[in-house]
């Protein structure tokens, strides 16, 4: 948990490999049974890079199409095709040209799972390094904090600590004495001067979340229905196609992979899309408390001494978002403070999470350029208020 959780779509109604999968897959199973399913569970993740798509192979002709729009929408995407025998001819030229880069078979061996989920991995490093070594270089004007918000920054953080010491060790208790695995989930984020740095939260998944498959099973609701319930399972990697420029990496932000994953969840429910989950299994139940009333973000007191970010500034961005904000505007979003709280957390509430991407980035832009203490103070007291009324912000 501590590396990041690997997630596996897998789009397909062969229960058999299914139940296959669900044994030898080192990562979360997540069932769905159409691609368009996939475009919009894919949509509310922000765990591309850690994210892999496996493709029960049916007919060529008919996969195609939707997997080259699916490629399209999602270049980063890692897209495995789950077949018997290799596609050839015109069938195996239809699905490279679609952005399948691999393949596995329906009794994928453990080792070869084992050995995917390492890929991944490795695959999530060097795209790191390589962000890292691009944007070095870029910032001819970098961003330098100023005194007073460093100050304001180590004095409130020191204070929270210390007033808060007493619920951070009763937490870590609870999920030591819960579960094994680590307290504390870190995740890579991109900061102020495209810093990328470790975001700190406590755990709130099982460490083996992906063995509670069986449990996650017996309560999806659509698993009722006449369909058989497909799941999704990681794969084999036998690189049938070696092009990893664009590959995609996701590092999640549970807080807000919660918030989006509910919202579409919401407009979803009405046609019994993908996993409907009751009492998801892979949460902890001190996991469910502390996500509850935001306790998991407390953690983040530590970046904030650490100076990786402000008590306010601009949400630290995952790897994926932050590669696709390059043109000029976007970027002066990353030439200011990143933030525990920020303008646009506290200028959505009205909207219940319906504020456009665009909308986001225009205010993240703004505050770069406007900050003051005094706007600081504001912020500070709206996220206060929108706490006290249990608003998501």
């Amino acid at each position: 948990m501590g590396q990041g959780m690997i997630y596996l779509i897998y789009v397909g109604s062969n229960t058999d490999t299914l139940q296959h999968l669900a044994a030898v897959s080192p990562g979360m199973l997540i069932p769905l049974l159409s691609l368009q399913q996939a475009c919009d569970k894919i949509e509310g993740m922000r765990e591309r890079y850690d994210t892999m798509l496996l493709v029960e192979q049916t007919s060529a002709a008919a996969q195609a199409p939707e997997l080259a729009e699916l490629h399209k929408r999602f270049p980063r995407i890692y897209i495995l095709l789950v077949t018997p025998t290799p596609p050839v001819g015109d069938d195996r030229k239809r699905y490279l040209q679609a952005g399948v880069s691999n393949m596995i078979t329906p009794d994928v061996t453990a080792q070869r799972m084992n050995d995917l989920e390492q890929f991944l991995r490795q695959r999530k490093q060097y795209k790191l390094q390589e962000f890292k070594l691009k944007h070095k270089d870029n910032l001819t004007h970098p961003f330098h904090l100023p005194l007073w918000k460093r100050s304001f920054d180590v004095l409130v953080s020191l204070c929270a600590l210390l007033a808060l010491s007493p619920l951070l060790i009763a937490t870590a208790i609870a999920i030591r004495l819960e579960s094994k695995g680590p307290i504390i989930y870190r995740s890579k984020r991109v900061g102020t001067n495209y810093q990328v740095f470790d975001f700190l939260k406590f755990r709130s998944m099982y460490t083996n979340a992906d063995r509670r498959l069986k449990e996650l099973s017996a309560l999806n609701q659509y698993a009722a229905n006449s369909q058989p319930a497909a799941q999704t399972t990681p794969q084999e990697m036998p690189q049938l196609v070696g092009d990893e420029s664009d590959g995609t990496l996701l590092i999640g932000d549970d807080y807000v992979i919660s918030e989006e994953e509910y919202t579409q969840q919401q407009r979803t429910k009405q046609a019994n899309a993908f996993v409907k989950i009751e009492g998801d299994p892979r949460v902890t139940r001190v996991g469910r408390f502390i996500r509850k009333y935001s306790i998991d973000e407390l953690p983040q007191l530590l970046n904030i001494l650490k100076g990786d970010m402000s008590v306010v500034g601009n949400r630290p961005l995952p790897l994926y978002e932050a590669e696709q904000l390059t043109n000029d505007d976007d970027i002066e979003r990353f030439l200011g403070p990143a933030g525990l709280t920020g303008l646009w957390q506290v200028e959505k509430r009205g909207g219940a999470g319906a504020m456009s991407a665009a909308e986001r980035k225009q205010l993240d832009v703004r505050y770069a350029h406007e900050f003051s203490f005094a706007m600081d103070f504001k912020i500070i007291l709206r996220t206060f208020t929108a706490f006290i009324q249990k608003e998501n912000v």
